[in-house]
């Protein structure tokens, strides 16, 4: 039975979740490690006002994943497979040996800031619950405005769908899709149209950057963003870090393919418990638990009693 770690993206975070990290040495080595590769103390990151900024709510849930991950690794805990959402990918990355974590962590803040500086004010991200993909996509295009955009983002569900783009255009497009029926509309906590064509310019930049950071073939599949599928080479998870952020992200379909790939427990690494939720209600017969829910010596416990054999 295989383990595969999850790693959340922005819209999980909240205020004090370095803070509330696991009390392992390897976290604070982590922290430590963050502190001197960005030149400031990144226990700073997760106040409340702090996290208004997408470049710190991006490095906090690098930070926090990895070194949630590296507390694992050094109780024994390796997964089979690795899986991250947006920039949670950057922390599977890590995780997998493809990128280093300071390394990880000059893309990500540039990442961020590029994001942060394009679209500073009116644009964002709403999340749709309860209507199908393809029925949200043609709401999409009545209801386009080249002047007020929204675009298909992230496919979490079936029938959870996040859009992005123009603040006045998601809720225009939120408003049609309460009248046909969705169960949830709603703008969510994030500053940028992210996985979108808005962003294909950071997209650019991000594989300029990554094309001159040192990358490793990963020590296990690393789930691409891009296309859901296993990823076996350093330049195959290098181009998913920077073409995905333009692109949509296929969650369910990933989930679903390492679930078909032999996973059966799901360790969703702090902050929250989305992914797990998903995991759970998607796949019965499968196992899913969230670090920060279930608490750090629970999930080492249940991940080595899950062990039965790694997936190929």
């Amino acid at each position: 039975m295989g383990v595969a770690f999850l790693f959340p993206g922005q819209g999980s975070q909240h205020p004090g979740m370095l803070h509330q990290s696991p009390k392992h040495p390897a976290v604070q080595s982590t922290l430590r490690e963050a502190n001197d590769a960005l030149g400031f103390d990144v226990l700073s990151l997760d106040t409340a006002s702090a996290l208004s900024s997408t470049v710190a709510v991006q490095l906090a849930l690098l930070i926090s994943g990895v070194a949630v991950t590296r507390a694992l690794y050094s109780e024994g805990l390796t997964p089979d497979a690795v899986a991250g959402h947006s920039v949670g990918a950057f922390a599977a990355a890590v995780a997998t040996g493809v990128l280093g974590f300071q390394d990880a962590l000059r893309v990500v803040l540039l990442r961020a800031q590029l994001m942060e500086q394009s679209f500073p004010k009116f644009f964002g991200m709403g999340v749709v619950v309860g209507l199908h993909e393809r029925k949200l996509e043609s709401i999409l295009q009545q209801e386009f405005d080249e002047k007020h955009p929204v675009y298909l983002a992230n496919v979490n569900a079936p029938d959870q769908v996040v859009v992005a783009g123009a603040v006045l255009g998601i809720r225009k497009v939120l408003e049609k899709c309460r009248k046909m029926g969705a169960r949830r509309f709603e703008l969510l906590d994030v500053s940028v149209p992210s996985h979108c064509d808005l962003l294909h310019f950071v997209s650019y930049e991000l594989n300029e950057r990554l094309s001159r950071v040192a990358v490793a073939d990963p020590k296990f599949p690393y789930i691409g963003n891009c296309n859901a599928r296993a990823l076996f080479t350093a330049d195959q998870v290098r181009e998913d870090l920077a073409l995905s952020v333009a692109k949509p992200v296929r969650w369910h379909d990933m989930t679903t393919h390492l679930y078909e790939r032999g996973i059966r427990l799901f360790v969703e690494m702090p902050p929250g418990q989305v992914l797990s939720n998903l995991a759970a209600a998607h796949f019965p017969t499968a196992r899913s638990v969230a670090v920060e829910d279930a608490g750090f010596e629970s999930v080492v416990w249940l991940a080595n009693q899950q062990r039965g054999g790694a997936i190929e």
